[in-house]
């Protein structure tokens, strides 16, 4: 090969590796730390999810249950992004 084209690959390198690194330290902050907050190992208990087992386990006298029904507007209603408070 000649030098011009080891030249080119190396300049090519060397700009990828110039980005990878200038992407990784944009995602640091000050400290050094990474940006983004720890995801917790532990979710938190979620009652919704609770009821879901609950209905799921009942079967088809879950379709009759009114709290099941109230669990399945519940789930529907965050599904679709919809405020239950009130307003939408």
């Amino acid at each position: 090969m000649e030098g011009s084209v080891l030249a080119r690959i190396a300049a090519v390198v060397f700009v990828a590796i110039a980005i990878t690194a200038a992407l990784v330290e944009m995602d640091r902050d000050e400290a050094g730390q990474a940006a983004r907050p720890a995801v917790p190992l532990i979710p938190e208990a979620d009652t919704l999810r609770t009821e879901q087992r609950r209905c799921q386990e009942l079967g088809e006298a879950a379709a009759s249950d009114p709290d099941c029904l109230a669990v399945w507007a519940e789930t529907r209603d965050r599904f679709l992004g919809r405020d239950r408070t009130g307003g939408e």
